[in-house]
């Protein structure tokens, strides 16, 4: 049975060299199980504790130390997890109650993912006179720059509208809108009569890539227990990987049939619908309806008892119990702190005033210097760097991709896996450090080690590599837990916006200055940027591993 640390802690004073200790004793069910320190007890010591072993339960006795430490103690096997007493204590969920909630708003981000994939392929087949099926594919240059870059224009105009209206729609309603947003902007894509249809369907399709950007860390990051957090929100940029990979398979698959391109955009259809209806099943984030309470757009204890009812479900919890009427009020607590007395929804410009600007400042840096840095660019050079390392040259650009991407699929997993466990700080840094290095080393095959191919695949691979393990998902957690509530959905949307629209300055700068600096200046300019960010992340970035948003509200931002 498990057991664990019956608070408060307790000060002992013994007639050895442990002259002071704090120890935690094990609880069953409602009642204390207390033993006295004799010279009979089993001992096992350790540099900085030691247990005693009575009646089968293990206590943990503690030598001074600034700050105490709790743990979660088994019954005999001595098994347990040490956290700091300054932290939220973790929450109890059941993992089959976590996974909806995660899936459906992360269904938001590999369809985003499956646009970037699928475009690739689709902007063959809608150029090729035999496989288009149109007779509208003989494209100019800006024509088809519109239909590349179209969802991108939308999802600009999505994180512009979402900005006043956030906290009015809710993180919930929101996801279904942007699903209905991609279901309406897949199927008017795949029957698109002509161009003018087609650049439509393309924009309402990318509403739906800014609102689902916006909804879906926000709705995971207010929901999820805080303990797995970063691991969550890490896993949305590997469902975008996904989504990108799955989009280049699609493509890879129907690039030979007559108006492929209808199908590799229509294929996203069934995914909005799944996204949508799932998304209705969810309740609400109770982050925000007690926002909403605060803000004073209903009675109170309605909005309350709402809370705590989504709490429950979406901990798994069944009937009554004490544990989230407590987290809701603590919310509450926190909340209305937050607001004082004043109940407005705030203005325009409260995200760039107090804490939010300090939020504003780490959140946008992230997303900013994530697409500064060259990632929407770099890519670009895949298939020339991999063709003069001796690949080859007929080896097509389809699959090439895949091998890239799945290489970023593996490395965003490690993300995944560490960022809960090593924290955001460490993992910020070194990929950072790896990025700036391999965009040097780029600049530096392009000038000076031509002779040399094997160093630019390996340059190659550890950009992907270093930006998966950082900026890829890192920038995004980030984004989702730095800033206050009260702000939370206005500031979020900014970092949206800041990162699309850094996307869409570097992508459209990117051929002129190729042409102005040349490749090897182009990846040293980029490699300096990296250097400027990598100082940016040492200075400024906090580490909020373990932390529940209200602490990062009240220990981070203050």
């Amino acid at each position: 049975m498990a057991l664990t640390c019956a608070p408060p802690l307790l000060n002992l004073k013994l007639k050895n060299k442990y002259s002071q200790h704090r120890f935690c004793v094990a609880k069953k069910s409602n009642s204390v199980a207390t033993t006295s320190v004799r010279n009979s007890l089993s001992l096992d010591s350790d540099s900085r504790s030691f247990w005693a072993n009575d009646k089968g339960f293990r206590i943990r006795f503690f030598r001074s130390a600034p700050k105490p430490n709790l743990m979660k103690v088994g019954a005999s096997s001595g098994e347990g997890k040490s956290f700091n007493s300054e932290t939220t204590q973790q929450e109890v969920f059941a993992w089959s109650s976590v996974i909806l909630p995660f899936l459906f708003p992360t269904l938001g981000g590999l369809l985003f993912g499956y646009d970037i994939g699928a475009t690739s392929g689709a902007t063959i087949s809608l150029q090729s006179p035999e496989l288009s099926g149109t007779n509208w594919f003989n494209f100019s240059a800006v024509q088809l720059g519109l239909v590349v870059s179209g969802s991108l224009y939308g999802a600009l105009a999505g994180s512009l509208i979402v900005y006043p209206l956030a906290d009015f729609l809710g993180r919930r309603r929101e996801l279904i809108i942007a699903s209905l947003f991609y279901l309406i902007g897949a199927l008017l894509t795949a029957y698109a009569p002509g161009l003018g249809v087609l650049l439509v369907a393309r924009l309402l399709y990318g509403l739906g890539i800014g609102m689902a950007m916006h909804g879906a860390p926000l709705y995971i990051a207010e929901t999820c227990p805080s303990q797995i957090r970063g691991t969550l929100i890490s896993l949305k940029e590997l469902f975008i990987v996904m989504g990108i990979l799955l989009g280049y398979f699609v493509g890879n698959f129907e690039i030979n049939a007559i108006g492929g391109w209808r199908y590799m955009y229509g294929f996203s259809a069934p995914i909005a619908l799944l996204m949508g209806l799932g998304m209705w099943s969810l309740p609400p984030s109770p982050r925000w309806l007690l926002l909403r309470a605060v803000q004073g757009k209903g009675s109170l204890q309605e909005y309350k008892e709402k809370a705590i009812l989504a709490l429950r479900k979406l901990r798994g919890w069944s009937g009554e119990d004490k544990v989230s009427e407590k987290q809701i009020e603590d919310t509450l607590v926190s909340l209305k702190a937050a607001y004082g007395s004043n109940e407005s929804e705030g203005s325009f410009l409260e995200v760039f005033q107090g804490p939010s600007l300090k939020a504003f400042i780490i959140g946008g840096g992230l997303v900013l210097f994530q697409q500064i840095t060259g990632q929407p660019s770099v890519l670009y050079y895949a298939g020339p760097i991999l063709q003069t390392a001796g690949f080859s040259a007929a080896a097509d650009a389809t699959k090439l991709s895949v091998v890239v991407g799945v290489f970023k699929l593996l490395m965003t997993g490690v993300a995944v896996l560490k960022v809960d466990d090593l924290g955001r700080r460490p993992l910020l840094i070194g990929g950072v450090a790896g990025l700036a290095f391999s965009l040097l080393l780029l600049s530096a095959y392009y000038k000076f080690l031509g002779g040399f191919p094997f160093v630019a695949v390996a340059a190659l691979l550890l950009y992907v590599g270093c930006y998966q393990i950082s900026f890829g998902p890192i920038s995004w957690l980030m984004v989702s837990e730095i800033f206050p509530l009260r702000t939370r959905g206005k500031g979020i949307s900014l970092a949206v916006l800041t990162n699309f629209g850094s996307n869409a300055i570097v992508t459209f700068a990117f051929s002129p200055l190729k042409e102005l600096l040349g490749a090897e200046n182009l990846f040293l300019l980029f490699g300096a940027i990296a250097v400027l960010s990598l100082v940016f992340v040492v200075t400024s970035v906090p580490e909020t591993k373990g932390l529940s948003l209200e602490e990062i509200e009240s220990k981070i931002l203050k």
